[in-house]
């Protein structure tokens, strides 16, 4: 479990919440199990934590005057014009009881079957699972150097470690590997009687020749 350290935010207000950010610093939340408590942290070693762990990591939040936590990332407001976070909301969680989070599907090499022509098309990006927290997976990945042309990945065909269960239907796609089809496409109406006229002209000239030679 890694660490993240936090203080317990005293005040509130937009330009207490100005000078936090002016300091580096960031004002999030965390949803306790019996109470939720606003506090401040630093994005930066959140950020690194994350990067290092996944976006379902768990952290055992240090809060000064408050008994530590273990918590999972619930969601995060991005700042609108500028790189980085502005806000975070953590959930606190019991570690022996099973929740349920989404975990990214990575798809890692190349399909045999795009050298062939083939168009990959990732359908399902992330993926509900249920299991204990220390055993969220940072991500699943598939294979694609085993994925042949026309080949279709359920979800039923994904393997993840023990204790961890794929929430989603068994029968759903998550990645195909097919050529496209090419839609023939056919002309507009007007174009239609455009053509049939131009393919009668000739016709029509030949005759009204023959008329006039006689």
């Amino acid at each position: 479990m890694s660490a993240l350290a936090g203080k317990l935010r005293e005040v509130t207000g937009k330009s207490a919440t100005r000078k936090l950010r002016n300091d580096e610093a960031m004002p999030a939340v965390m949803y306790g199990l019996k109470d939720n408590i606003s506090m401040v942290i630093n994005p930066k070693e959140l950020k690194k934590l994350l990067e290092a762990k996944g976006r379902n990591a768990l952290i055992e939040l240090k809060i000064e005057g408050d008994a530590d936590r273990s918590v999972v990332l619930k969601e995060f407001q991005s700042h609108p014009l500028r790189t980085g976070w502005i806000h975070a909301d953590f959930l606190e969680v019991d570690v022996t009881k099973k929740i349920r989070v989404k975990v990214p599907v990575v798809l890692v090499g190349t399909s045999p079957g795009e050298k062939q022509g083939g168009l990959v098309n990732h359908i399902i990006r992330n993926l509900e699972v249920e299991t204990i927290p220390s055993n969220i997976p940072e991500k699943i990945e598939i294979q694609m150097g085993e994925v042949e042309l026309n080949r279709v990945i359920h979800v039923s065909d994904l393997a993840v470690g023990d204790g961890v269960e794929i929430v989603n239907d068994p029968s759903d796609a998550v990645v195909t590997v097919h050529v496209e089809k090419v839609k023939e496409e056919k002309p507009a109406e007007g174009e239609e009687a455009v053509a049939a006229e131009a393919a009668a002209a000739p016709a029509d000239a030949a005759a009204k020749k023959e008329d006039g030679s006689k």
